[in-house]
């Protein structure tokens, strides 16, 4: 069957669900859904039933927008938005979306922008056309989200051709033949870094992550990208990825580079993520000395094809795949991404990396799924001993070391992953600062982290409900605390190195294999009045790594001189601020998960964790259990 066969049964669907007096002027596939556009938008908005009918009748997702003639352009629409909203309601962004024909507004009093019983959002609509959102104004500005948004806006005319190319490939016909399902392990497994997995059916290829190694050891920086199963590039029906930490979606772009030109699924926040810290993968290996494997360009065409999805939204992403993504509690967006393949086939869920236990940031894990047969899972802490305080205990210990340490007129520095780690370090340091439980002394925060952390204020369902109340509704956001101090040049990096005042400094990288906190160590190293704190996981074979073994003297290469330093400095480790799982947390989300799968595969974790969590699971639980090595394929169906 033709793409225009299914387009004519697609719109013969349509003619017998819609009244005949409502006017379909154009039914056409964007990406996973069925667009369907109308002269006559508030039958629709008056009816929900009726697009419930559509996405049954159609068994897709459906999407209903007004006919183009009925918009006015971006630029007379933005004009005519400003005249109608009254000043006071300060509006501080406007932007279009022309996948959904809705523009957002957003406002620092979103309540005038809507007005009396919502009149003032009618007349924009009325006399606009697009469908008008409000949203209140992120008390921080992100520049890689306003930059990411007029960049979807400039290349409106290339996002729509593409959408349709995607709904086009969605929509070819079904191969009649055996079903089968197998999974692909191309990195990440027996090891943390590059992560990558395979899902392959009779009818498609699915890959799952694409992340660069964290460490320095024998192994590859990349997952095998020339393994046959995954070649050519082109013949991938689409890539997921669930969450923004470079071991996970650090060479997205090669793929585009290699070939790749289909979608990239993740939620709105990893895109954004993901994005920052892929052009920082750039500006590290340039200041390295090293060849990047993708420039910005390629970033840009991830951005391009990507289709972000909120939790719980179910979409098609192959012929006979189904993907829905559900909140990890790991990170700012992360997402357990659950698979239906065929039409009651098979379920397979593949964690990413994920905390069982709500933290200051986000909710716990999801661990309940309408169905499910496999799931992939991580076990960064998954060795027998791998027990981690909980996050009050770890807020003591925080405490006390500050005081030791500051008591002593020494400096603190925190290597710490700009996105997750940084913004709990920074939730608990100003909320025991304004308690007086630590001396008040600048927080400097060096690297991505203020970025970061404006595009967690950009996103607030994703934080946990506390939180939101905190920034946006007492008024009190811990995140704007006169204590901290964005460190924006060398110079102030400088000036802070060699200032004799105690003072907290926040630094990525996280793992100390590169970034501006290697600028205060090398100042700081040698003077045991100082304190190092380690507050995540540390790779083997990085440098945080090996100080934490307790080396005393290192060597690094400091602009492309070798520098050997002293390790006088205090060194501590507080594992409660972790963003995985530990033992105790990854055996109770198995012991609870829902419904109890037939078959666990274990990676992202060093060789003796995977094995020894998946002996742990099967002796306990009696499930299948298994650790495979890099490059085994798993026949699950």
């Amino acid at each position: 069957m033709g793409f225009e066969k299914i387009i004519e049964e697609a719109r013969e669907s349509v003619r017998k669900i819609i009244p005949p007096n409502i006017d379909i002027t154009e039914i056409d596939f964007e990406g996973p859904i069925v667009v369907i556009y109308t002269k006559n938008m508030d039958e629709f908005a008056n009816n929900n039933d009726l697009i419930r009918q559509l996405a049954q009748g159609l068994r897709r997702r459906v999407s209903i927008r007004p006919d183009p003639e009925l918009l006015a352009s971006p630029e007379e629409a933005e004009i005519k938005i400003r005249e109608i909203i009254p000043e006071e309601a300060q509006i501080t962004n406007i932007y279009f979306e022309s996948d959904t024909g809705e523009v957002t507004i957003e406002a620092l009093s979103p309540g005038l922008v809507i007005g009396k019983q919502g009149a003032v959002l009618n007349e924009i609509k009325k006399e606009i056309g697009w469908a008008p959102k409000v949203s209140r104004t992120p008390p921080i500005p992100s520049k890689t989200v306003s930059e990411i948004r007029n960049y979807l806006r400039h290349i409106d005319d290339d996002r729509k051709a593409f959408l349709r190319k995607v709904g086009r490939r969605l929509a070819r016909p079904r191969i009649n033949d055996e079903t089968w399902l197998r999974i692909t392990s191309l990195g990440g497994y027996r090891e943390v870094g590059r992560s990558a997995s395979l899902i392959t059916t009779r009818e498609s290829k699915v890959l799952v992550d694409c992340g660069v190694s964290v460490s320095n050891d024998e192994n590859g920086m990349s997952p095998y990208f020339n393994a046959p199963e995954l070649l050519p590039m082109e013949s991938l029906d689409a890539v997921v990825i669930t969450h923004a930490h470079l071991d996970h979606s650090g060479l997205v772009p090669t793929l585009f580079k290699y070939g790749y030109d289909g979608p990239v699924y993740c939620t709105p926040p990893t895109r954004d993520l993901s994005s920052l810290l892929q052009i920082d993968y750039i500006k590290v290996s340039f200041g390295e000395g090293k060849k990047s494997p993708y420039d910005s360009s390629h970033i840009r065409e991830g951005v391009t094809h990507c289709i972000p999805l909120k939790y719980g939204e179910t979409t098609d992403i192959s012929p006979d795949i189904r993907l829905t993504l559900h909140n990890a509690g790991h990170i700012l967006g992360s997402a357990i991404a659950h698979f239906h393949v065929g039409d009651g086939l098979y379920n397979v869920a593949i964690t990413g990396d994920i905390k069982f236990e709500k933290s200051w940031l986000f909710n716990a894990s999801i661990n309940k799924f309408p169905r499910l047969e496999t799931i992939v899972m991580e076990s960064t802490y998954g060795g027998y001993h791998d027990m981690q305080p909980s996050r009050q205990e770890a807020a003591n210990q925080l405490k006390e070391i500050c005081n030791r340490a500051l008591g002593k007129k020494g400096k603190i520095l925190v290597p710490v992953f700009a996105v997750g780690r940084s913004q709990e370090v920074m939730l608990v340091i100003e909320d025991q600062m304004r308690n007086h439980m630590i001396p008040k002394v600048p927080v400097y925060l060096d690297g991505m982290i203020w970025e970061a952390t404006a595009i967690h204020t950009a996103y607030p369902e994703y934080l946990n409900s506390q939180l939101r109340t905190q920034i946006f509704q007492t008024g009190q956001n811990p995140f704007l605390s006169e204590i901290f101090k964005r460190v924006d040049s060398s110079s102030m990096r400088e000036t802070i190195t060699q200032d004799p005042e105690p003072c907290i400094v926040l630094a990525t990288s996280g793992m100390m294999n590169g970034g501006p906190v290697m600028e205060y160590l090398k100042e700081w190293a040698d003077n045991p009045a100082n304190t190092l704190i380690f507050v995540g996981f540390q790779a083997e074979g990085t440098l945080g790594r090996k100080i934490q073994k307790g080396w005393n003297e290192i060597t690094l290469s400091d602009r492309g001189k070798s520098l050997t330093l002293s390790i006088k400095m205090n060194s501590e480790t507080i594992d409660g601020f972790s963003g995985h799982s530990d033992r105790r947390q990854l055996m109770n989300y198995v012991a609870t998960l829902d419904p109890r799968p037939e078959r666990i595969i274990i990676g992202h974790g060093e060789d003796h964790k995977c094995t020894d969590l998946a002996g742990s699971i099967y002796k306990k639980f009696g499930i299948e259990t298994r650790a495979p090595q890099n490059l085994e394929t798993i026949r699950l169906k």
